[in-house]
């Protein structure tokens, strides 16, 4: 299964971004502390339980405020998952890459899914507390 979205311009010689590769190369990049590399595991075991409780209800990803541009980016599940597993590899976060014309009504943000999945967990574990009364 392919875990990152394929470049349309893989091998090809006039490839657009071709002068970017070069000018990330240059940049040292520092690798992710212990805490921010536990921060990107934990939020994907948490994307993949949102995905779980989330797509049957017809949400295609999350939707994030952008902190460089302001603007909302909406993010399918595998292209969040792809972006995250850069992130973990490489130490450096994508090039903005969102959805093409996304239906906001598709998207939740991280906030939403959380909360979801915790309304899941305590619907589910209601009444199996040792209830003293």
């Amino acid at each position: 299964m392919q875990e990152e979205p394929i470049d349309p311009f893989t091998g090809d010689p006039a490839d657009p971004a071709a002068e970017l590769d070069d000018a990330d190369d240059d940049v040292e990049s520092d690798p992710l502390t212990e805490a921010e590399r536990q921060d990107v595991l934990e939020d994907l075991s948490d994307l993949e339980i949102y995905q779980a409780l989330l797509s049957p209800t017809g949400i295609r990803g999350l939707v994030i405020e952008c902190e460089d541009c302001h603007e909302p980016h909406y993010f399918d599940w595998d292209l969040l998952r792809g972006n995250l597993r850069h992130l973990l590899t490489s130490g450096r976060p994508r090039v903005h890459e969102p959805a093409y014309d996304p239906d906001p009504d598709h998207y939740v943000t991280w906030e939403y899914a959380r909360g979801y999945a915790d309304g899941v967990h305590d619907t589910l574990t209601e009444g199996t507390d040792d209830d003293p009364s």
